[in-house]
């Protein structure tokens, strides 16, 4: 255990501060494709009995218009937002019309490019802006990619616990936004220890060992033949996070630098604002349609493809990058986790609870800068561990020489033990952290346990990774519509249903100004204010 990393729980563990470790929020976003009763991608509009996709809080269209998500607020506790998530889930197939959610990150069987529909978010500048993003995403990387799911982990620590932190560390007030810089580049360097580590994230929850071979639309790969409709690699765990999911060449170069809130800020507006000479030859607009926002390496900063990001709720009008610009990190977005199979909601709670202590390990854990040399490293770690991880004989490589996966995430099983255990008592629970930890553990000693082997052995059986997600899929959606909601919850969803529908047409209602001016604005406003 570092010096760093004794002396902070050392802290949180006095009586005056445990509580501070529930005070966190976490949440969750889901992504889901819409699927009808024989797997094939659903055809139809986004169902108006969820509502709207532009306004509504918790349901909205990720990429494709068949690819739902949905949003749970932000809790104290991970089983509060996993409560949430499924009532969304209930609420969603009471309301689809015999359409069902895909169980599986990657997708079944897909149609032709030309037939998966882009998700449509009405006629306002603002839904125009979304759509005309996503109509430059298909032309980047293919409509196929726009129909991978995924399952994203939101996650802060209470402001008290920075300031608490600070001070303890002789961060002074004296400064202006000393305290909010310091919990910034506190984030930030979470995000390094996550670089680091995130390799066993892939290896413990990775659940994409095969793919159809209709996602692969004719590229090249590397993949072994299963059954003449599925490809996969004997012991991969995330062929998702792998360089068959959403990367292209024009991100190849894109390593935004994450030793500072200003590096990282400053490489992705170079990106938005950089011209890409085989984007520029297809230009922003064809027949006089906006087909995408920018012939620059990136449209706008989101489209950054990273497993991790640092967040701030954004206002009104306002770009993500401005927002940390202007009032630092207010919590940090996971994005690597691929939606769990075996799971009716894609994650389990246990999952959830080691990912808490995880994280919470990466934030109190020395995190020294990382070098360029260093930053590749831990992708190529990364990269052997999504497609190799359950090989025994992997080799990563740590401090310059090379370690056993096994032996080095068993060694991180125990630096993240006492993290664990001070998160049980925080939250008066009874060893439900440690008792996560001895999970993971059994994973490592077994790989046959993690959901890549499990998936793998099911797809096996079946002969089919298509025939695998239907019947999780069927499954989970016989358990939804078997335990409807409560009168008063349904009562709830239907108002916030036409809630948003009202608000779209309010949006679209008070519209000014033509389309072609408000891209250009928005373009525009790339630079950080000096709030």
């Amino acid at each position: 255990m570092s010096t760093q990393l004794q002396r902070r729980l050392a802290l949180l563990d006095d009586d005056d501060h445990r509580a501070l470790l529930g005070q966190g929020l976490r949440g969750i976003e889901r992504e889901t494709l819409r699927v009808d009763r024989h797997g094939q991608l659903a055809r139809t509009p986004h169902p108006a009995q969820l509502g709207s996709a532009l306004t509504h809080p918790l349901i909205t269209t990720d990429y494709a218009e068949a690819l739902l998500e949905f949003i749970t607020p932000a809790e104290h506790d991970i089983s509060l937002a996993l409560n949430r998530l499924d009532a969304i889930h209930r609420f969603a197939h009471s309301r689809m019309d015999g359409d069902m959610l895909w169980s599986v990150s990657m997708p079944g069987e897909l149609p032709s490019e030309e037939d998966i529909e882009i998700a449509w978010y009405g006629t306002s500048n603002l839904g125009m802006l979304k759509h005309v993003y996503r109509r430059g995403l298909a032309l980047r990387y293919g409509k196929a990619m726009q129909c991978i799911a995924g399952i994203h982990y939101n996650y802060s620590l209470p402001e008290k616990l920075w300031q608490l932190v600070a001070a303890s560390e002789g961060i002074v007030e004296e400064r202006r936004n000393a305290l909010r810089d310091f919990q910034s580049e506190s984030y930030i360097a979470t995000i390094r220890n996550f670089r680091r580590y995130s390799w066993l994230l892939m290896y413990l929850f990775g659940a994409t060992p095969a793919l159809t071979t209709s996602f692969l639309r004719g590229r090249p790969h590397n993949l072994e033949t299963l059954s003449d409709d599925t490809l996969f690699l004997p012991y991969a765990t995330s062929l998702r996070m792998s360089d068959l999911g959403y990367q292209n060449d024009a991100q190849s170069g894109l390593r935004p630098h994450e030793n500072s809130l200003e590096s990282y800020v400053t490489s992705l507006m170079c990106a938005v604002n950089t011209p890409y000479e085989p984007y520029g030859a297809i230009g922003t607009k064809k027949d006089g349609e906006w087909i995408q926002l920018s012939t620059n390496v990136l449209q706008i900063e989101n489209e950054y493809y990273s497993t991790i990001r640092p967040k701030r709720v954004i206002r009104t009008g306002e770009r993500p990058v401005q927002a940390l610009c202007n009032r630092g990190v207010q919590y940090i977005e996971v994005r690597c986790l691929d939606v769990d199979p075996f799971e009716p909601v894609g994650i389990s709670l246990e999952t959830g609870r080691f990912l808490d202590a995880f994280l919470l390990f990466c934030a109190l854990e020395e995190s020294p800068l990382i070098s360029a040399h260093e930053g590749q490293v831990h992708a190529r770690n990364f990269a052997r561990t999504v497609k190799e991880g359950r090989d025994p004989a992997l080799m990563l490589t740590r401090d310059g020489a090379d370690v056993p996966l096994k032996e080095w995430a068993l060694e991180l099983i125990e630096r993240i033990r006492p993290v664990a255990q001070l998160l049980d008592e925080g939250h008066n629970e009874d060893g439900v952290h440690a008792s996560s930890l001895g999970l993971q553990k059994a994973k490592i000693d077994n790989p046959a346990l993690t959901p890549s082997a499990r998936v793998l052995e099911e797809i096996r059986a079946l002969g089919s990774a298509s025939a695998f997600g239907l019947r999780q899929s069927e499954l989970h959606a016989a358990a939804f519509r078997d335990s409807p909601l409560m009168p008063a919850e349904e009562a709830m969803f239907d108002e916030m249903v036409a809630a948003s529908l009202a608000d779209q047409a309010t949006i679209e209602a008070a519209d000014t100004g033509s389309f072609d001016d408000f891209v250009a604005a928005y373009n525009s406003s790339t630079l950080c204010g000096n709030q």
